[in-house]
């Protein structure tokens, strides 16, 4: 089965089925974000107050990101419950920083030929790399002249939220990592070792413009916005329409991906089990043994009358295979008187019989009587 392609086929027929579980998943969320209404946070809270039942409704807002504690606040100061840069002194409410490892590309003189695990190790991971979140309440508002405590907000809840936030990096440094004799050492052999260190810190900066499209609600007088699992996005920089056109070109991508892919599977598939069934075929053949059945009015003790000595039979009239007996048969369609009796016996009951002399696929053979 391996050499035949069936698993390069189940592989390809589970990328396939991959891609159309996302494609499907990718579709629905397309229909749910073009009926979506796009709306002000100043209005959300009527809009939510209006609908029955829990009062949860799928929206997209457009808002300015806030810490939570300006809004609680007097508004005259920013630093309280807000999240600072320690590099650039950047203000936020999601900080991430991260630090990865470069290690070298370089096998070796002796990695060539000995070390080829860390040749695949290294195509798996070429890094390592450590990450650290952390957030603080946040909410999106709609500036106006009011005091900042009086805009008109909503609350974000990133529990449980698994989509990308739209960071900004603030910060990206790379420390280069002072080689050693031990360093030398593992390049020779093929070993990998550091070569730098990068850090990087990205931030949800204040006062950033974003899309959020989620699920709003109210409790108490409080409207709060959560990521809907069904959905892609929470959190981003692109608008209604720009998400709507993104949407449309990974679905028509995984659409056509998929039918391609599960083309050539079906193809892989189907031509691995035409030739292992061939095969088997074959292996029934030699199984059973070409003298035991009959065809085309020949069989075993016709074969065996036949016998008679080759010294007195003619070069020109010796059967090709076996040298031993008169030709006495020819083939359909072709037309060749080649073969004695049994070797065209042999030749008919192949797995895709063939005249021995110019290649042609045959149907049968004839006995050809001589006066």
């Amino acid at each position: 089965m391996c050499g035949d392609g069936a698993v390069l086929g189940l592989v390809t027929a589970y990328i396939t089925v991959r891609c159309v579980v996302r494609y499907l998943s990718d579709s629905s969320a397309l229909r749910r974000i073009r009926g979506l209404p796009e709306v002000r946070v100043s209005d959300l809270k009527t809009l939510v107050a209006g609908e029955e039942g829990d009062g949860e409704r799928l929206v997209v807002v457009r808002g300015t990101v806030e810490a939570r504690s300006s809004l609680d606040g007097d508004g005259e100061s920013l630093w309280p419950g807000v999240l600072v840069s320690r590099e650039t002194g950047e203000i936020g409410v999601v900080l991430q920083r991260t630090q990865t490892c470069l290690y070298n590309e370089w096998k070796g003189f002796l990695g060539w030929f000995w070390d080829l695990r860390t040749f695949f190790s290294r195509l798996l991971k070429e890094q390592k790399i450590s990450s650290r979140r952390m957030q603080v309440p946040f909410a999106l508002v709609e500036k106006s002249w009011w005091p900042k405590s009086q805009y008109p907000h909503i609350f974000v809840n990133l529990d449980g939220s698994t989509q990308p936030l739209p960071l900004t990096t603030i910060y990206h440094q790379m420390h280069p990592v002072k080689a050693t004799p031990y360093s030398f050492l593992q390049a020779f052999f093929g070993h990998e070792y550091p070569v730098a260190l990068v850090d990087e810190e990205k931030m949800l900066l204040i006062g950033k413009e974003v899309y959020a499209v989620g699920i709003c609600r109210s409790k108490d007088g409080v409207v709060e916005i959560r990521s809907s699992e069904e959905l892609p996005y929470f959190l981003s920089d692109m608008n209604k329409e720009q998400m709507i056109a993104d949407l449309t070109l990974r679905t028509g991508a995984l659409f056509w991906g998929g039918i391609l892919l599960g083309s050539i599977s079906v193809g892989i598939l189907g031509y691995s089990v035409y030739r292992n069934w061939t095969r088997w075929k074959r292996w029934r053949a030699l199984r059973t043994g070409p003298m035991n059945t009959s065809t085309g009015g020949l069989d075993a003790e016709t074969v065996e009358s036949e016998d008679e000595d080759p010294r007195d039979i003619p070069d020109g009239e010796l059967c090709v295979i076996c040298l031993l007996r008169r030709r006495r048969c020819a083939f359909v369609p072709c037309g060749h008187q080649v073969c004695c009796l049994g070797c065209a016996l042999t030749v008919q009951n192949e797995l895709l019989p063939k005249c021995p002399v110019c290649r042609q696929a045959i149907r049968e053979s004839l006995r050809i009587y001589g006066s």
